[in-house]
C-alpha cells in the first residue's frame, strides 16, 4: 500500500499545478523561451519540495529527541 507523504500540501499542489502548465506549454511550442521557463518553474519546484521536506524532517527529528529525552518509549 502506498504511503502518502505527511510533508506534501495544498502549497505544493499549486507548485505541481504550476510545473505541469509550463510543461505542457513546452510540449506545445518547443522554443527556446518555454524551455528556459520550464527548467525555471522545475528548479523553483524541486527546491520547493527539498525546503518543505526538510523541514518536516527536522521538526520530526525534534519531536523523537524530545519523546527520547522524557523516556516516551511510545511516541518515539
Amino acid at each position: 500500500m502506498k504511503q502518502h507523504k505527511l510533508w506534501f500540501d495544498e502549497e505544493c499542489l499549486g507548485f505541481l499545478d504550476q510545473w505541469m502548465w509550463a510543461k505542457m506549454q513546452w510540449m506545445q511550442d518547443p522554443s527556446q523561451s518555454n524551455v528556459d521557463n520550464l527548467n525555471n518553474v522545475r528548479h523553483e519546484v524541486s527546491r520547493h519540495f527539498t525546503e518543505k521536506k526538510m523541514a518536516y524532517l527536522r521538526a520530526r527529528i525534534e519531536e523523537l529527541e524530545t519523546n527520547s529525552k522524557n523516556k516516551n518509549i511510545r511516541d518515539v
